[in-house]
């Protein structure tokens, strides 16, 4: 904060702090555990936000859209790739990177420079001490050479999980997984009761958001769901749907079941290996989890500590 006082912003600070020498020399104060260049940016966050105080930089253009301007003004492709090798030998792989960086996101199919800004990003993953920053670097160039897998993703939602998993917090998730912008105009209410556990939820949608309280019920609700939480669990690890619970006998619907036929058709289908670098799509695609299913929802890229 000393440093954020004389000016120093969001995107200047892990290069001007360093550990005193003192701290350096013990061990327990080494980057195995994030990074003083991670860890100072997430002091001045925390503190400050994100932004730097410069007007262009509130918000700013998406990499896609800026980097075409960029390549073109500095000459296209060719010069770049030229001036990256250039760099690259220097041993200047953060300034190889930069422009590297650009102009795989201007042609995200040019495996020249894909490959090129990856032989950047393997050495700085080399040279970092974090195993966190290294894994970022390492995964990185990966991804540039060889795109995302595909397949089926590794997931961590298992029985367990799920089982530890309150209703409250899926109902979250179901909210995070709706298309606000499909859900413009709806209104209506649900009570969904898990015997099971004695619990109540009252579910609203208005003003194209999917709400949720626990302990609550609408006197009049549009519909009522009733089903136990250990049924429910079979909705939220994707092997079985309310449909099913439905014709076996083991939820009940009292009401309109409009609601949730329109709510259902608001669901959105996460998958967890998007590509965070262009050009890197999975070949193949993934197997998409099932509506209400709670997916992994961590990308296979570290975000740090």
């Amino acid at each position: 904060m000393h440093y954020a006082n004389l000016g120093v912003t969001i995107n200047e600070i892990q290069n001007v702090y360093k550990l005193p020498p003192t701290l350096w020399q013990q061990w327990p104060a080494h980057s195995y555990h994030g990074s003083q260049q991670h860890n100072s940016r997430g002091v001045i966050n925390r503190f400050l936000g994100y932004w730097d105080g410069n007007p262009v930089n509130i918000a700013p253009l998406s990499p896609k859209d800026s980097a075409p301007l960029y390549v073109e003004m500095m000459g296209g492709a060719d010069e770049i790739m030229a001036k990256g090798r250039e760099l690259n030998g220097q041993g200047k792989y953060n300034e190889a990177s930069e422009i590297l960086n650009k102009l795989v996101f201007a042609q995200p199919g040019n495996q020249d420079a894909k490959n090129l800004l990856a032989d950047a990003f393997e050495q700085l993953g080399y040279q970092k001490e974090s195993p966190t920053l290294r894994n970022i670097f390492l995964q990185g160039a990966y991804e540039l050479r060889n795109g995302l897998p595909g397949g089926t993703p590794v997931r961590s939602s298992g029985p367990d999980m799920i089982r530890a998993m309150s209703t409250e917090n899926w109902l979250d998730f179901i909210g995070i997984s709706m298309d606000s912008r499909k859900a413009d105009g709806m209104r209506f209410t649900i009570n969904l009761i898990t015997p099971d556990n004695g619990e109540v939820h009252l579910i609203e949608m208005s003003n194209a958001t999917l709400t949720n309280i626990k302990g609550q019920q609408a006197p009049k609700a549009d519909l009522t769901i009733t089903l136990d939480r250990a049924d429910l669990n079979q909705v939220m690890m994707g092997t079985g749907s309310f449909d099913d619970l439905l014709k076996s006998g083991k939820a009940k619907f009292e009401g309109d079941r409009t609601p949730f036929d329109q709510l259902r058709g608001l669901m959105v289908a996460f998958a967890p290996n998007f590509e965070i670098l262009p050009g890197t799509a999975a070949r193949a695609p993934s197997q998409l989890p099932s509506e209400f299913e709670v997916p992994e929802l961590l990308p296979p890229h570290s975000a740090g500590d």
